[in-house]
């Protein structure tokens, strides 16, 4: 096989920390729920700053804010100073490397749209070059206007910004339907996914059947044979392919993950092995992709028991009865419809990767992650992996110990490219798969002078130029100037 350069050198860090974040409330009842966000971020080493708008300052406190953050919170009041040698909101836009809007009320998101600097929200995002998550948060109702649903249809077009919009559920005025933001969580892990990324939209209208997390295949009602997979890989693989405008259908076991990891994708929870086949042999037509990351149990009982067996039962039934588990991998492999092209997983230990190369020419999938599982801080249950990715063709690249979500960007970029390489089945069309692993933009921040539209790169980045905008020349601090 013809070996790749590692995609990353070394552990990595929190692609958080040490990022300068800037979080901006709107009046939304939803901003409650934010000084937990901006606690997890200053816990994570990011540098946050928070802005208010006179609505959400009447929501929650600004003095709360300043101190989670450990800095103060900035107001419409702060905006301009006789003292102050340059406006407010051109300092924010030119500190932050991301930024936050959240909630995004019907008001702001009116004003951004139509290019509105009449607050100080509304002129530092004007101003504002950084990438931008925004997520909605309003009453159904409100949600569903046709004004609403233009200025956000047309902020989606935005190149700069990243999307998420409001789910669905009991809102504080007791309707219950679209309008709720995306949980806190949810905010972090589209955060990251934007340090890491970018806001690049590549796999749009793409569609990718994902499997996570654990099977379970029980002995009696209180038994089962399972492994410690938390399906963090496997979810983290979905919410990157959907922020990057792929629609996304999880088959999933048994998970140990926070639920707003699972908002926005259709999930279809599968606990056994025979469900989760039927399931995914049930979708796969549908897909253009599939990335089996579920730890499947190898083995079953013939003939599961009713009623749960005595200790000493127990010993007796464990020396037989046993069958093995067909092969999902496999199965999905000589079932799927031309052009599709599937990525899967082998978590192993010792030697991995003479083990992976044999169950990858098994197995006939286009690519294949091999993951080590008796490494401390990767593999089951971690935050982090590393491993080796084998395919498309005779590729073998190692990907070094970094966070799963950037590994979970490095295979989907490299599942795009196999569609878009045509490297699928024998017969494809590889002009009609087009330049779909060709998705590349202009830098994040525009180097020249003149007006020209913001690009986040489709890309990995390994910063977003944070030597621009230091910190000893804009400290964002004018407590002293305005006593």
């Amino acid at each position: 096989m013809r070996s790749e350069p590692a995609q990353a050198g070394g552990p990595r860090a929190d692609p958080l920390a040490g990022r300068r974040i800037l979080v901006g409330i709107s009046g939304s009842i939803a901003a409650v729920k934010l000084p937990l966000l901006v606690s997890a971020l200053a816990r994570r080493g990011a540098d946050v700053r928070c802005l208010l708008t006179p609505s959400a300052a009447r929501l929650v406190s600004a003095e709360a804010l300043a101190c989670l953050s450990r800095h103060r919170c900035y107001l419409d009041a702060d905006q301009w100073s006789h003292l102050a040698a340059r406006p407010l909101h051109v300092e924010l836009a030119e500190w932050a490397e991301l930024v936050l809007v959240a909630p995004l009320s019907a008001t702001s998101l009116g004003r951004w749209v139509h290019g509105l600097g009449d607050s100080l929200l509304a002129s530092t995002l004007l101003a504002c070059e950084a990438p931008v998550l925004a997520a909605a948060a309003m009453n159904t109702a409100m949600w569903a206007s046709p004004a609403v649903r233009a200025n956000w249809q047309r902020l989606q077009t935005w190149p700069g910004v990243l999307t998420l919009g409001p789910a669905a559920g009991v809102l504080a005025c007791d309707r219950h339907g679209d309008g709720r933001m995306a949980e806190p969580e949810l905010l972090l892990l589209a955060l990251e996914s934007l340090a890491l990324w970018g806001c690049g939209r590549d796999w749009q209208g793409r569609r990718l059947l994902v499997s996570a997390g654990p099977t379970r295949e029980f002995l009696d009602p209180a038994r089962c044979l399972t492994n410690p997979s938390s399906g963090r890989m496997g979810v983290l693989l979905a919410q990157a392919a959907r922020l990057r405008g792929a629609a996304v259908e999880l088959v999933h076991g048994p998970l140990a993950l926070p639920p707003a990891w699972l908002e926005g994708l259709d999930c279809r929870e599968a606990t056994t092995a025979a469900a989760m086949q039927a399931v995914l042999l049930e979708a796969q037509p549908r897909a253009d992709a599939i990335a089996m990351a579920a730890a499947i149990a190898d083995h079953r009982r013939a003939a599961p028991l009713a009623h749960k067996l005595s200790k000493q039962a127990l010993e007796q039934q464990l020396g037989g009865g046993w069958e093995t588990v067909p092969d999902l991998l496999a199965g999905l492999v000589a079932a799927r419809p031309a052009g599709q092209v599937i990525l899967g997983f082998a978590a192993h230990s010792g030697e991995v990767l003479p083990q992976a190369q044999a169950k990858w020419q098994r197995k006939g999938c286009d690519l294949l992650f091999a993951n080590p599982i008796d490494r401390p801080g990767t593999g089951f249950g971690a935050d982090a992996n590393e491993g080796w990715l084998l395919g498309p063709g005779e590729r073998l690249t190692t990907l070094a110990r970094q966070p799963k979500l950037a590994i979970a960007h490095q295979l989907l970029t490299a599942l795009l490219g196999a569609l878009g390489e045509g490297l699928r089945r024998p017969g494809g069309d590889p002009a009609a798969a087009g330049s779909a692993g060709d998705h590349r933009q202009p830098p994040l921040r525009q180097q020249g002078p003149g007006p020209g539209p913001l690009h986040c790169p489709d890309q990995p980045v390994p910063g977003i130029q944070p030597d621009r905008y230091p910190l000893d020349r804009y400290p964002l601090d004018r407590a002293a100037a305005d006593p």
